[in-house]
């Protein structure tokens, strides 16, 4: 089911247009090169349309969000929605701001969002369900608990049903679902949070895995996220004494380098509901 996807990915090494947060533009572009993709990170509006139209993906994040970004994405988005790649949106932060709210939902309305990616408070935000938000990151009540999966996964699938695209949401255990196939992954660590642009790193793999396999989204997503997580374990365990999240952030990189098709089965730990 997840067979040279990421063979796939090395192969094409697919080229990434990402709109996206400049606080994590650097880490983004490093982790799409480690995976295997090419990126470009252009959101002027007067070029954004021919990058798009050369570009195998395209990625949207509203992580530092201006009124003239998210008309480069909707100009970018109609290139993508014309030649039919893949485009991925992050709605970082969308549940703390109106402006961000009315961002996500008019990229959602105009463009055909392939996958949406956010942890828990977001993707709630973006259904309209009372949640509480930290600025971008997913409140403490929010949390995904082996308790809470399966009401989670539940409102996960009835979300991409009513939006018609792949909902990927992140979390301790991450749900991806695309209103047929819900997959969980429990890959992951937990001082993957604790360094800025884990997120946004994700989305971006997420983007390259789907540019390169195309026909799947839920599927391309979910190996993107037990990839990312499996990065994520092999990062921490590499870690020597003394060593803290500077070094967690290169190890996680260095361990998307390094990771193949055969390492990605034998780690991944994923089920299907």
């Amino acid at each position: 089911m997840f067979d040279n996807m990421i063979a796939s990915l090395r192969e094409k090494s697919p080229l990434i247009h990402c709109i996206t947060n400049y606080v994590t533009v650097s880490d983004v572009a490093n982790m799409l090169l480690a995976c295997g993709a090419s990126p470009i990170m252009a959101d002027d509006a007067a070029e954004v349309q021919e990058i798009s139209g050369i570009a195998s993906g395209l990625c949207l994040n509203l992580g530092t969000l201006h009124r003239s970004t998210v008309d480069s994405m909707l100009l970018a988005g109609r290139t993508a929605a014309e030649r039919g790649i893949p485009i991925v949106l992050d709605p970082v932060g969308v549940g703390a701001a109106a402006q961000r709210a009315m961002a996500a939902q008019a990229l959602l309305r105009e463009l055909p969002i392939a996958v949406l990616r956010g942890n828990v408070s977001e993707v709630k935000a973006i259904a309209g369900v009372a949640s509480s938000t930290r600025g971008v990151d997913a409140c403490s009540a929010d949390l995904v608990t082996p308790e809470t999966l399966p009401e989670l996964a539940a409102f996960v699938t009835r979300l991409a049903l009513a939006l018609h695209c792949t909902v990927a949401m992140s979390g301790a255990i991450d749900v991806i679902s695309d209103g047929r196939a819900t997959y969980a992954v429990f890959n992951g660590h937990p001082m993957m949070p604790r360094i800025t642009g884990s997120g946004c790193m994700l989305t971006g793999v997420v983007t390259a895995f789907a540019a390169a396999n195309p026909g799947s989204a839920v599927q391309a997503s979910t190996a993107a996220y037990a990839a990312m997580g499996l990065c994520g374990e092999i990062a921490h365990a590499a870690l020597r004494p003394g060593q803290g999240t500077g070094a967690f952030r290169s190890n996680l990189i260095d361990a998307m380098s390094l990771l193949d098709d055969d390492a990605l089965r034998q780690g991944m730990k994923v089920c299907i509901f």
